[in-house]
């Protein structure tokens, strides 16, 4: 068996721990004991392949049937590089979200605050050969959850992001600039380094922005190496 490729590590306290204090629901699912290396085949590490061809991009998540669905119609854009600053060439985004009032489209959000019947929250793009994706959504709501008293999350939006198969993927939030709740946020507070929590923040862009439609916001995220953009469950 080969060495394993050498690359740009995290530096300490710029990634999550898997156990985090303050954050109640990662004491039960976090693992207790070291993880297990178990060998990629030729399956795990080159397919599916993802594409647009096996799973078609969705880009608007504003609209459903035609209809506009309620809120602030906002633009997400930015690239997927390595640690090198080069692009990452069609990968496939997913992201997901709550709708304007603070509430998910799914069966276990019980929050009392109001479905949109033209909101999902669901979306899926692929990068160009510069690393870019864009997606047009609403900016979601902040709402409560349970995790210590009087808790609300801050207003975020998930992403996923796929490599070459199941094996490959890495999830991170992004949240907007300005929020008074990332202060209280037990999950954002969990990356340790306040500086790579601020990659975490998207910022405003008026490039971004198109007149009369819809302000802009700019995400890029670097998957590796110490400028990392911070992920849920990254082992070393």
């Amino acid at each position: 068996m080969s060495d394993p490729i050498p690359y740009a590590r995290a530096l300490p306290g710029t990634q999550p721990p898997l156990d985090a204090p303050a954050y109640g629901s990662t004491h039960s699912r976090a693992p207790r004991q070291a993880p297990i290396r178990a060998p990629h085949t030729l399956t795990e590490a080159s397919s599916p392949r993802f594409s647009p061809q096996l799973l078609p991009g969705h880009a608007d998540m504003s609209v459903v049937d035609g209809q506009a669905a309620m809120g602030e119609r906002i633009i997400v854009a930015g690239r997927v590089l390595d640690e090198a600053g080069a692009p990452l060439r069609g990968s496939m985004v997913e992201v997901w979200q709550a709708n304007s009032a603070g509430r998910y489209h799914h069966a276990r959000d019980q929050h009392d605050a109001p479905l949109d019947p033209n909101f999902v929250g669901r979306a899926r793009v692929f990068t160009d050969e510069d690393g870019r994706y864009s997606f047009t959504t609403i900016r979601p709501g902040a709402y409560p959850w349970r995790n210590h008293a009087n808790a609300w999350r801050p207003v975020h939006i998930h992403f996923s992001l796929f490599g070459q198969g199941f094996a490959q993927r890495l999830i991170t939030q992004m949240y907007f600039p300005g929020d008074p709740l990332l202060a209280l946020d037990p999950i954002f507070l969990a990356t340790a380094d306040a500086e790579a929590r601020q990659r975490l923040v998207a910022q405003f862009d008026l490039e971004v922005t198109q007149p009369d439609y819809a302000l802009g916001y700019r995400f890029d995220i670097i998957l590796r190496g110490p400028a990392a953009t911070p992920f849920e469950e990254v082992h070393a």
